[in-house]
């Protein structure tokens, strides 16, 4: 009876906490009409949101505030408010997953996750967008996409500053500074930040492919590659440049594209000092210094610098051409190709010379013109150290009947 009397007093407290709390809030004005101000919203937070309504609820929150996490994973020491949270996180360690999706037998550590999951094949989707319309089967999806209208970046970074949507972000972040990559492959030793990235990886060891282009065939290890590579054949492009208007496939290549427009160039060589847009271009330029070239022809021994240089060269082999002109019918091995060739037909010209205003339909090109500017003659013989601003000229000097 005494216990039941100190919990009651303990409640009555803190439901008097909350009703000072709350009356604090209303006024009377000079005519006596109640008045209820409106709350100082800390954060963007709305005060007495999912007040504890029990002791052990009280508690459990409470614990928030005080950083206090009395529970701790015997394997890892990770802390914890509250048992069950230790429960689900062992779950990890064991890979025990009791929750089971009927529909599709997909398994979960908590229920909470399976329900919904559930949705997914319910497509109730109760949370919506008041901007954009688009729904969510989770509250905290919906706020996270909110951001991307207000632009709102909460969590920074405290090594560069760099600003992120979600905690989630920041936290993989925070482990490019670090160097911690958790995730370690037991089949060839990689590691990765992300415990996806990884999942994802160990399929290419296994050859596990779940995912089939209806068009064409191809298997591809996660929904999210299938999903890109439809867009091959749709022909859509989402993503748009805003300096510029040139629509993307890949969010990817757009973010790519727009260091164009800034000077960006984050991947620098530490041998000569180059610097490049992207992480790819900077691993194949090193290659030119160590002269490796780990991509080699089964056909004719030819070897190459990317991986992608050799899939273009393969077909040439194979005869292999899936790329068609809808205008002329003719057909390329590579869809660059086709793209490049688009503009003899359209008369684009997106390259453009800074210094004389002269347009090309291929970066290459420009590339080439530029060095009439600056002089530059990258291509020298061998023999007697002649220089010449393009290859082809080289290639042609070398062909020249000349009595060394």
């Amino acid at each position: 009876m005494e216990h039941q009397y100190a919990v009651s007093i303990s409640l009555d407290e803190k439901q008097n906490v909350l009703k000072q709390e709350t009356d604090n809030l209303i006024t009377k004005t000079s005519d006596g009409e109640t008045n209820h101000q409106q709350p100082q919203l800390k954060g963007n937070k709305i005060p007495f949101q999912n007040i504890p309504e029990t002791d052990h609820q009280w508690t459990c929150h409470m614990k928030i505030h005080k950083a206090e996490k009395p529970f701790s994973c015997i394997t890892c020491g990770k802390g914890f408010i509250q048992k069950y949270s230790l429960t689900c996180h062992m779950r990890t360690h064991t890979d025990e997953k009791p929750f089971s999706c009927l529909a599709c037998g997909k398994s979960f550590i908590q229920k909470n996750i399976l329900t919904r999951h559930i949705k997914t094949h319910t497509c109730e989707k109760p949370f919506s967008c008041l901007t954009c319309g688009k729904g969510f089967v989770q509250k905290n999806k919906l706020i996270h996409h909110m951001r991307s209208h207000t632009g709102e970046k909460p969590f920074s970074c405290v090594t560069c500053g760099k600003c992120f949507f979600q905690k989630h972000s920041l936290t993989i972040h925070i482990k490019t500074h670090t160097g911690e990559k958790p995730f370690s492959c037991l089949t060839c030793g990689k590691g990765f930040l992300q415990k996806r990235s990884w999942t994802f990886h160990m399929r290419s060891h296994s050859g596990e492919k779940h995912f089939s282009c209806l068009t064409c065939g191809k298997h591809f290890i996660e929904s999210s590659c299938l999903r890109k590579h439809m867009r091959t054949h749709t022909g859509e492009k989402p993503f748009s440049c805003v300096s510029c208007g040139r629509d993307f496939t890949h969010k990817y290549s757009l973010n790519c594209h727009m260091r164009i427009h800034t000077g960006e160039k984050p991947f620098t060589c530490a041998t000569c000092g180059k610097a490049f847009i992207q992480k790819r271009n900077l691993t194949g330029h090193m290659r030119t210094h160590t002269g490796e070239k780990p991509f080699s022809c089964l056909t004719c021994g030819k070897g190459f610098l990317q991986k992608r240089s050799w899939t273009f060269h393969m077909r040439s082999h194979s005869g292999e051409k899936h790329f068609s002109c809808t205008i002329c019918g003719k057909d390329f091995n590579q869809n660059s190709c086709l793209n490049q060739h688009m503009r003899t037909h359209t008369g684009e010209k997106p390259f453009a010379c800074i210094t004389c205003g002269k347009g090309f339909t291929q970066r290459c090109s420009l590339n080439s013109h530029m060095r009439t500017h600056t002089g530059e003659k990258p291509f020298s013989c061998i023999i007697c150290g002649k220089g010449f601003s393009h290859k082809c000229s080289l290639i042609d000097f070398y062909h020249l009947d000349v009595d060394f």
